[in-house]
């Protein structure tokens, strides 16, 4: 794939972060992450299983096999929840590089923006790397960047809707206006969606449940890895331009029973 993801002093080889709820079993988890060829998986702080002498078994599982972790506040609805999750993440040593994400509406999962600006003011000043959870609108993107946030991650849909990118010009926009990493997070449903929002200039996909709730979650996951790299390929080849007519693919000029004129 070309080139590498960065963002704070995290370099990915893969342009696509998973996360690794929703799977049937640890087996399962293993297999689609393995897929997948993520380097970076997020985790939700808030839903680990921190109460067993063992541990959580899939975090157990993620740190003897190398992955770099993205803690994530799933669940948080105000920002000093955020902050609070996020300072848990870092007292556990999972990563000072976090995903805020404050929830605005329980049914729609849509993000609350003004306690979003909030939480990351707070915690870019305590030193972690901020990854917001965002609306697609380019003037909160804009106010994050300059803030100091590390990557912009708006969504393309609703959380698990799997409806793809439902507005594309906003992601172009955003892509116009910032010069930090746009990560499309929510909403892709299919690998055709991924190559799309990669087509469209964006950095990087985090993904879930377009994985782990498809029939066949680690046949998906490879679907998504392929789709991730085409797109980012296309992106920078530089597609044709769009036109109402047809146009030859080779030229007339030479062709046997072709009038000359002139």
């Amino acid at each position: 794939m070309s080139g590498t993801l960065k963002f704070g002093d995290v370099e990915l080889k893969s342009r696509l972060i998973v996360g690794t709820g929703k799977y049937k079993n640890l087996e399962e988890t293993r297999a689609a992450l393995e897929a997948s060829g993520a380097d970076m998986i997020t985790v939700a702080v808030r839903r680990l299983d921190l109460s067993s002498a063992q541990g959580d078994p899939i975090a157990s599982y993620l740190r003897s096999a190398g992955y770099k972790f993205l803690p994530n506040t799933a669940g948080c609805y105000t920002a000093d929840d955020a902050v609070r999750t996020c300072r848990l993440a870092r007292e556990l040593g999972m990563s000072g590089v976090v995903k805020v994400e404050v929830i605005g509406d329980p049914k729609t999962l849509f993000p609350d923006v003004a306690q979003t600006l909030e939480a990351c003011r707070t915690l870019i000043a305590e030193g972690f790397t901020v990854l917001p959870y965002t609306s697609d609108d380019p003037v909160a993107a804009q106010r994050l960047q300059d803030m100091g946030c590390a990557a912009v991650m708006p969504l393309a849909a609703p959380i698990g809707s799997g409806l793809g990118i439902r507005n594309p010009y906003a992601i172009e926009i955003l892509r116009e206006v910032i010069s930090i990493p746009l990560i499309v997070d929510a909403g892709v449903g299919t690998a055709s969606d991924a190559a799309i929002a990669m087509e469209l200039g964006c950095d990087g996909i985090l993904m879930n449940t377009a994985i782990a709730g498809a029939r066949e979650p680690v046949r998906m996951a490879r679907a998504m890895k392929l789709a991730v790299e085409a797109g980012r390929e296309a992106f920078l080849a530089g597609r044709i331009a769009r036109k109402l007519h047809a146009s030859a693919s080779s030229p007339l000029e030479g062709v046997i029973g072709s009038r000359q004129l002139g």
